[in-house]
């Protein structure tokens, strides 16, 4: 029995010299709390191993979830917990929770959060105007076809502020090869206060905005959000009236194909190999 006993303290120093060399910083901080409750005989040694690896585990994925969101550039963290969803009546607030559950990422699909500004829509991980910037520096230093790559990585990529600034001219034409990249490949998000009909406009280029709605409408989910600014709605009295307007931003008056058709002429540059047209 007292060989029993004295063999304890080693054991545990094996556990913990194993639990560094497996760099398990957090199971090994829980150690000993564990082994207390297992000696009141709190826990089964089954229940003790659960607990350590939980521990881990949690550790992990917090720091996981924390490294993802700085490589997405995510400005702002803010979760649907907190969302009032009593100032935004046009939202449903169950569809918005089943798209929260990501399954249109697995589908490879895009969802459209269209509305005025500030009215609830999307994070970013980047804007349109930063992402046809970064594309139209990749072009100019002959590494195109790199950057469309890196952008098609991420299983999700978000795009805000459709419509806000205006698109330099050709970046149509390079927002079109990353939608064409990704399409049936990967999801999106794209947020714009500006109506479909209104993209030919926004990017300079009809037929540049007919070539993107073949594609970012085939599988699509649009969102409509009406109403006044979430972020100003505690100063509404303050704001102009224009702004509390609740205009619908219509979707295009044509009806997109369901296989992609039309192309705006390729870069000389760049030639996608992984064309869906």
């Amino acid at each position: 029995m007292s060989a029993t006993l004295d063999a304890v303290p080693s054991m545990i120093d094996r556990i913990r010299h194993d639990l560094v060399g497996l760099k398990m910083p957090h199971a090994l901080e829980a150690l000993a709390h564990v082994v207390r409750r297992l000696e009141h005989g709190e826990l089964s040694a089954l229940e003790a191993i659960d607990i350590l690896l939980s521990e881990e585990l949690t550790l992990r994925e917090n720091s996981r979830i924390k490294t993802v969101l700085r490589m997405g550039r995510l400005a702002t963290i803010k979760t649907l917990v907190g969302f009032d969803f009593t100032f935004q009546p046009s939202l449903d607030r169950d569809r918005i929770f089943t798209l929260a559950q990501l399954g249109f990422v697995d589908r490879h699909e895009v969802v459209h959060f269209l509305g005025p500004p500030g009215t609830g829509k999307s994070v970013y991980f980047t804007t349109l105007a930063d992402l046809i910037g970064s594309l139209a520096r990749s072009e100019r230093e002959g590494r195109l076809h790199e950057r469309i790559r890196f952008f098609c990585r991420s299983s999700l990529l978000i795009v805000d502020e459709i419509g806000y600034l205006p698109v330099v001219q050709g970046g149509g034409n390079l927002f079109f090869q990353l939608v064409n990249a990704r399409y049936e490949r990967g999801a999106m998000i794209l947020t714009s206060n500006r109506g479909f009909a209104e993209w030919g406009d926004v990017f300079g280029d009809p037929v540049v905005a007919t070539a993107l709605f073949d594609r970012l409408l085939h599988h699509a989910v649009v969102v409509q959000i009406e109403g006044s600014s979430y972020r100003l709605r505690q100063h509404a009295e303050l704001m102009p009236e224009h702004v509390h307007s609740k205009a619908l931003i219509a979707p295009p008056a044509f009806a997109p194909p369901q296989k992609p058709r039309g192309r705006p002429p390729k870069n000389p540059q760049f030639s996608m190999s992984s064309t869906s047209a």
